[in-house]
């Protein structure tokens, strides 16, 4: 199983119970969604009714919240006479059960057909007990650079699903492109959602492909994913970029710029990679802009948090504006850093007085905002390492930990000559395995700030969901053990086992689809020869 669960009991001599044809299910109060999609995924896989029926049918199937357990805990019980029991202590509790209940089943269990009718369903007599080590289990979806239409969004949350993470964080705006439909700013769909050509490779690579690239989603597009993945028990995080990242959004409307620096009107959506010196104006207009914005979004997304990115701000077009330099004086906050801990600290607070919470990048820390208060239950993504988040972390601040040299998986996996589009440090699938999400700098009290962890999928040389595979997978298999699972220490870590145990789950990932990367090294189709990428040599620093 993987994740790897807390406790397995499986008695001697144990024998076999299954599924057939005149297996019910019985759904306690509060089980409807694991109801509903236990009995469309196995139905579909193995052409199984699961009938409703009493709980007391012999060989039933049965589903209980039961809050004796914790939060998204549960214990799954296969017994001979009894049939299956998954208690958990909510709802999804009860559905991280039913996904291991269909890790159990083999990997035929993954399809979407059955592929052998009328074969015998046979589990092991065993009992489960199991809960996450961490609140938040993440991964970052950048839809910003390379568009990933909504069919591919979610299959990326059943994918998530099926390996128990529980957050998407969304990355839909950038300098590449706008994705989220803005009703009171339709430029931003009509402009800032399509650039004429894209880099292909690295930003030094000399291809192009030559063709618009673009695409967003409508309100009920993210209507659906946000329901889609509620089903599944993940919460989809929003992240709209300010006040960096922000060309296309200038693209669409110039006023939003710098405009007494340079000719805004003149930008186009960016089509390159790396960071655009075009940021928003230090001015009310692009704050009641963004607060529009803002508004939507707040009606889209029900998430508790809201990631307003916050990173890689370049200060050049600051500093040589005088209508900027006159909004530092006016302000009083010494500098062009205090700028943008002003520009952030207007959102929190604006987000803190309609229920919500921002969360940032770690350049959010920066310019004085802690000490000018950022606002409390805003929340830190730590990425250049874990200095911000143990910062962040014992200055009362919740973190999640995404350091870039562990667990950005648009880094290569190989060092081989084959390796497509080689980016950054060689990070592979035993590398993030041993991956640590709470640094041993923390004290006990500070390392509960750490509310999990997540991984980043940045898709500057991902053109397409083939390429999301291969760099996504294996990997994220081992970081949701790492997220889910209470493992001992890095160095302690059974590798052995795990990798033994993707042996297994290779075959899951073959029923889905998957186009990981093999363990021998990329296919044919896989490679990218002649593309530039960027690769780092050397051990990446744990800064």
């Amino acid at each position: 199983m993987i994740p790897a669960p807390l406790r397995v009991q499986e008695p001697p001599g144990g024998r076999a119970s299954g599924l057939d044809d005149s297996t019910v299910l019985w759904a306690g109060p509060g089980t409807g969604s694991v109801e509903r999609w236990l009995r469309a995924t196995l139905g579909a896989a193995f052409g199984l009714a699961l009938p409703p029926g009493p709980a007391d049918t012999p060989g039933a199937v049965r589903l209980v919240v039961d809050d004796a357990l914790t939060p998204e805990a549960y214990r799954l019980d296969v017994s001979r006479d009894g049939g299956v029991e998954i208690r958990g202590g909510d709802a999804a509790g009860v559905f991280w059960g039913a996904q291991t209940l269909r890790q159990l089943l083999g990997p035929r269990a993954f399809r979407r057909a059955p592929v052998a009718p009328g074969a015998v369903l046979e589990l092991p007599e065993l009992t489960v007990e199991d809960a996450p080590r961490f609140r938040w289990r993440g991964l970052m979806l950048d839809v910003a650079r390379h568009f990933m239409p909504k069919d591919g969004v979610l299959r990326y949350l059943d994918l998530m699903a099926a390996h128990k993470l529980n957050v998407l964080h969304f990355h839909l705006t950038d300098d590449q492109g706008w994705r989220v439909e803005i009703k009171r700013h339709p430029k931003l769909t009509e402009t800032a959602s399509w650039r004429a050509r894209t880099k292909f490779g690295h930003r030094a690579s000399p291809l192009w492909e030559e063709k618009p690239h673009g695409g967003f989603y409508t309100h009920d597009d993210i209507r659906e994913i946000v329901a889609y993945a509620a089903e599944r028990h993940i919460t989809v995080v929003p992240e709209i970029d300010v006040p960096g990242h922000s060309q296309a959004a200038i693209a669409a409307y110039p006023e939003l710029g710098n405009s007494d620096v340079i000719d805004t009107a003149s930008l186009t959506v960016w089509d390159s990679w790396g960071i655009s010196p075009n940021v928003l104006a230090p001015t009310d207009n692009a704050l009641r802009f963004y607060e529009g914005v803002f508004e939507e979004v707040l009606e889209l997304f029900p998430s508790a948090f809201v990631h307003i990115g916050g990173d890689e701000c370049l200060k050049d077009q600051w500093r040589a504006s005088p209508a900027a330099q006159a909004r530092i004086a006016e302000l009083g906050v010494g500098d062009e850093n205090g700028l943008q801990a002003w520009f952030v600290g207007h959102f929190a607070t604006w987000l803190a007085a309609r229920g919500r919470r921002l969360i940032g990048w770690d350049e959010i820390l920066e310019g004085g905002t802690l000490e000018g208060g950022l606002a409390p239950g805003a929340a830190v993504s730590s990425w250049r390492g874990y200095a911000g988040g143990i910062a962040a972390a014992r200055s009362g601040h919740d973190v999640v930990m995404c350091p870039e040299q562990h667990v950005y998986l648009d880094h290569r996996q190989h060092d081989g000559a084959d390796e497509p589009v080689p980016i950054g440090y060689v990070r592979t699938l035993e590398d993030v395995y041993r991956f640590e999400p709470v640094p041993p700098q923390l004290t006990e009290r500070e390392a509960t700030r750490v509310l999990g962890t997540q991984a980043n999928l940045w898709s500057e040389v991902m053109e397409d969901h083939a390429r999301v595979d291969y760099q996504a997978f294996p990997r994220l298999a081992a970081f949701a053990e790492v997220a889910w699972s209470d493992l001992p220490d890095p160095a302690e870590r059974d590798f052995t086992d795990f990798d033994r145990r993707m042996g297994a789950h290779y075959r899951r990932l073959d029923a889905l689809g998957v186009g990981y990367r093999p363990p021998a090294g990329p296919l044919p189709w896989q490679r990218r020869p002649g593309v530039l990428g960027r690769p780092l040599d050397g051990a990446p620093p744990n800064r």
